[in-house]
């Protein structure tokens, strides 16, 4: 029960800084701007539901992808680790990652599926977290993983709901040293995913 419970802080945690809704929020005003109520409220339900879709379907089928593209776990967590510590770093840098780029878009509600869904709230980051986390694990954890990221979703629904207000209360500068410290806490489960990944690599030629 411990080990669940723990289990539990740790994909809470790694969701939470990798999908970082407190930060994300600010894109997600910049891009509504103009909206109305309704609209942004639409786009905002159809980003998070989209996303909750792509992260469950990686979930469910990690291991299968592992198989068929023939991935080996240790090669897994160490090119991923190398990819959650870059977005991690690039973040403590102040510099808007390239793996969640974005460009002039129209508002309409196609925004709700890229870059809101995809690259903002499921970007490679967020999938490689997800299957990490269920890689190599009992059923049990994956469906804890899967009711966690939906917990993150209704999460990222409130905050983008209430992101004008909240801008507005506590500034962009605060939201901004958010942002670095999560960025910090994604650099330090990259350099962990990398770890685990060399010490599997030894255990595995042992």
């Amino acid at each position: 029960m411990d080990n669940l419970i723990t289990f539990c802080i740790t994909v809470f945690t790694g969701f939470f800084a990798i999908t970082n809704p407190i930060s994300n929020m600010t894109v997600f005003v910049a891009l509504t701007q103009g909206a109305n109520k309704k609209t942004k409220d639409d786009i905002n339900k159809r980003a998070n539901i989209i996303a909750f879709i792509i992260v469950t379907v990686f979930v469910l089928l990690g291991k299968f992808i592992f198989e068929l593209f023939n991935i080996s776990i240790p090669a897994f967590k160490i090119t991923g680790g190398i990819l959650i510590f870059f977005i991690g770093f690039e973040m403590l840098q102040s510099k808007q990652s390239n793996v969640k780029s974005l460009k002039h878009v129209d508002i309409d509600e196609n925004i709700a599926v890229s870059p809101l869904a995809i690259p903002i709230l499921a970007g490679p980051g967020t999938i490689v977290t997800a299957m990490n986390f269920v890689a190599n694990v009992e059923p049990i954890h994956i469906i804890l993983v899967i009711a966690i990221f939906g917990l993150m979703s209704i999460l990222a629904y409130v905050t983008f709901r209430l992101s004008d207000n909240i801008v507005k209360l506590v500034g962009n500068n605060v939201i901004s040293v958010i942002g670095k410290i999560m960025g910090l806490i994604i650099a330090i489960i990259g350099t962990g995913m990398i770890i685990q990944g060399i010490k599997l690599s030894f255990n595995l030629m042992s």
